[in-house]
């Protein structure tokens, strides 16, 4: 597919979403940025949530991680199932209860203001490192199917791509992404539905025969049993798929404040059951689809790329026709900034409100300034993390965030777990001593695991380990209530 036909195609996209964004962000104010007035559709956020929760990541990484994990990565997809019941149940009362905009805000009235402002940074630093990351993937094909033609650099790429989020998110924030989700996240559908559909027909399958190879090809397995110490035992696969979910999205202002724009706590549960229970057969298509990819490429004879995260992006660019190549374009710009517009917003509304203390800020117009400019700061953040994670990279996506996740939503575990489950008082001014150590102690762990304790690899669980000494540090950091 020609570099100017797909450039075409990307203005004509981000035409419609710069068109959403004018419409919903007319005289929007910061209200309707953080939580669009709390009056959201239940029905609305749980579809747009599907693209923001999947992202280009899925979109690329999980076809791609088929060759090397089979289909083990479903095991956490069932994990999730019990996480968002976590969230559903139990951390959204909590959140409305409190009227928070931040959710971080909790911290600070269980715990303190320490807790609160380390909460918040870890937050931060989490989703800027996982937002760069899913961009990276987006830049990339952008960069590989677009730009590189005309002699412009990865860095300019990248740019370009961060500029049209901000432009569309501008004004109405929130307000704006719960209806551009729902648009991306249709596309994206459609673009794997289609893949799919196009490859079984290229290989002369029906939709029987189809299902049969699926069934017969080794890499299909789901649940492995046997080996305790491999990663991709299904316990292993499973706890951490619950507790990933928890972090990532209960305790993530980016997920929580599109939950939080819904009009009651009733909807808000509703969002989030309905979408997890649609999350599932959305993974499965996925990982079909990668299975269907390596068959396209070995029944074609088609080298496989070095990286298995350029699987996808390869075949469609080089050598599916023209519109499959269309569909897999648009697909991928929709499902990358599905997760890239709402994590700018969540960004934006945490440093503004946790780091700024921006509700203490009464002069209106001051508000809007200083938002706008957080706004532009944080798009040049990822900006500048995209370019590192550029050099540095040297493995699949999807288990860097997972890796990353591990590191810096396990303090964030271990706080709320603190606060939830315990009525002790934390002695605020250690919590961010200790949840700076646990980490740090979890790497020590992670990188002698296997001499230490008979050949056994950590694999995401390292989360929990990670939130446990967090917790373990915050009791002994602790007293008694009323003492």
């Amino acid at each position: 597919m020609a570099a100017h036909w797909i450039l075409l195609v990307l203005l004509l996209y981000f035409g419609v979403l710069m068109l959403i964004g004018y419409v919903t962000g007319k005289q929007a104010d910061s209200y309707d940025f953080f939580v669009a007035r709390r009056q959201s559709p239940w029905y609305v956020v749980a579809f747009g949530m599907i693209g923001a929760s999947l992202s280009g990541v899925t979109f690329i990484s999980v076809p791609g991680w088929v060759g090397t994990a089979a289909f083990s990565y479903f095991q956490m997809v069932l994990g999730y199932l019990a996480g968002y019941a976590v969230i559903a149940f139990v951390l959204l009362p909590l959140y409305y209860r409190l009227n928070l905009i931040s959710i971080y805000t909790y911290l600070k009235e269980r715990i303190g203001k320490h807790a609160y402002k380390t909460g918040a940074a870890f937050f931060l630093l989490s989703r800027t490192v996982g937002a760069a990351f899913r961009l990276y993937l987006v830049a990339m094909v952008l960069h590989v199917g677009i730009f590189q033609h005309w002699g412009a650099s990865f860095g300019l790429t990248t740019f370009i791509s961060l500029l049209l989020i901000w432009l569309y998110t501008a004004r109405g924030g929130i307000k704006t992404i719960v209806w551009t989700d729902t648009l991306q996240t249709i596309f994206m559908l459609l673009a794997v539905v289609f893949t799919i559909w196009f490859i079984k027909d290229d290989l002369g399958w029906s939709w029987s025969q189809m299902s049969e190879h699926l069934a017969q090809d080794p890499r299909s397995q789901v649940f492995f049993w046997d080996d305790w110490k491999d990663k991709k035992f299904f316990w292993k696969q499973f706890i951490s798929g619950a507790f990933i979910a928890i972090v990532m999205t209960g305790l993530d202002q980016d997920m929580m404040q599109k939950n939080l724009s819904c009009r009651t706590l009733r909807d808000a549960q509703k969002n989030m059951i309905t979408f997890s229970w649609i999350l599932v057969p959305v993974n499965w298509l996925f990982l079909t689809l990668g299975l269907l990819l390596y068959a396209y490429a070995e029944g074609h004879g088609i080298g496989l790329p070095a990286k298995s995260d350029m699987l996808y992006p390869t075949l469609a660019f080089n050598h599916f026709p023209w519109i499959a190549g269309l569909f897999f374009f648009v697909g991928i710009i929709a499902a990358a900034y599905s997760s890239a517009d709402s994590a700018l917003t969540a960004l934006t509304t945490s440093f503004c409100i946790d780091i700024l203390g921006f509700e203490q800020i009464k002069d209106k117009k001051k508000q809007e300034r200083l938002r706008r400019w957080v706004h532009v700061g944080i798009t040049f953040l990822l900006w500048l993390v995209i370019m590192i994670f550029h050099r540095l990279n040297d493995e699949s996506v999807i288990n860097a965030i997972f890796t990353a996740a591990g590191y810096t939503y396990g303090p964030l575990l271990g706080m709320y777990a603190f606060g939830l489950l315990t009525q002790r008082r934390a002695i605020d001014r250690w919590v961010p001593w200790v949840a700076c150590l646990a980490p740090c102690i979890t790497w020590v762990i992670a990188q002698n695991s296997e001499r230490w304790f008979n050949g056994y690899r950590f694999g995401y669980e390292l989360l929990l380990i990670n939130g446990l000494l967090c917790f373990v540090g915050m009791w002994a950091a602790s007293r008694r209530a009323g003492v």
